[in-house]
């Protein structure tokens, strides 16, 4: 079949329908001239007229009804499944695969859920808990959620958390074992609980701002791990130093089971984006969660 069969059979159709070429343009938004061109073309094509014209009136010919009636239904199956598409194009449905670390999927992503779900029944969601950086698009994840300052440059990012401050805590009974440093220099005589960060598998530098520059620190102890969450739990039973984010630590600071030192020198880091490939379209459904996060983040 030749690729433009479909398009001067829906012409045809739209001619016989209107009863006119005038009417059928009116109807479809197009030139006269340009309807008329395509039932001839698809005539040329097939070897028989399909449409008795006269200057008052159009009608089918015997051979265009009867082509009519046969293809008339998958036509009508066409233009059905592209108004399918195109509505689908406005309502929010299918599955969203996000990829995000844990902090922000349990604090961020999981409470929005409720809302965003009852909303939008139609849709699904398939999160990645890692802290791995994931290359979104080889991933097949249609978002993510990772600090601002860890986002590739071609992607578009969306706040959907405030700026989070460092923060180096330790146990009380530590601070009382081993004293509390004051200055940078003292991290060298603590016992501070390494990170290895997921997506290298190196050991995480520590990060401060002295005066107006950031310095990175290589620290010391007898403790490394890969989970945050169990090195704070490591740094609550007061085996040594953290660094974690106040959000993270924020109950066991106001409880009193974890207590902060070297304030002064503790960097405010760019918080939690949203972030998806700039060159992809956003579907109907990551941009409703787009705007759902961006309201949360806002209120």
């Amino acid at each position: 079949m030749d690729r433009r069969d479909i398009a001067d059979l829906l012409v045809f159709q739209a001619i016989v329908e209107a009863g006119s070429f005038t009417r059928a343009a009116a109807r479809m938004g197009r030139a006269q001239s340009g309807l008329s061109q395509a039932v001839s073309a698809l005539e040329a094509r097939l070897g028989v007229p399909l449409l008795a014209r006269s200057t008052r009136s159009v009608r089918p010919t015997e051979a265009g009804q009867r082509l009519l009636e046969q293809v008339a239904p998958a036509l009508r199956q066409i233009e059905s499944g592209l108004l399918d598409v195109r509505q689908e194009r406005d309502r929010p449905s299918g599955t969203l695969r996000l990829t995000a670390m844990e902090y922000p999927a349990r604090a961020i992503l999981v409470p929005a859920l409720t809302e965003f779900l009852a909303s939008y029944p139609g849709v699904r969601v398939d999160i990645h808990v890692s802290d791995r950086f994931t290359d979104i698009v080889k991933g097949g994840f249609d978002a993510g959620i990772r600090f601002g300052t860890h986002l590739e440059k071609d992607m578009v990012a969306v706040p959907v958390g405030p700026d989070i401050s460092a923060a180096i805590v330790a146990a009380p009974a530590y601070y009382a074992r081993r004293g509390r440093p004051e200055r940078l220099e003292d991290l060298e005589a603590h016992d501070c609980l390494n990170y290895r960060t997921a997506s290298h598998g190196d050991l995480f530098r520590w990060m401060f701002r002295q005066g107006a520059r950031t310095v990175e620190i290589p620290v010391k102890g007898s403790a490394t791990f890969n989970d945050a969450p169990v090195m704070i739990e490591a740094a609550l039973a007061g085996l040594g130093l953290a660094y974690a984010f106040e959000p993270h630590v924020a109950e066991h600071l106001a409880s009193g089971r974890l207590e902060t030192c070297l304030d002064q020198f503790c960097p405010v880091w760019s918080g939690y984006h949203l972030y998806y490939p700039s060159r992809h379209q956003k579907s109907a459904a990551l941009s409703a969660l787009v705007q759902l996060l961006r309201c949360r983040h806002l209120r």
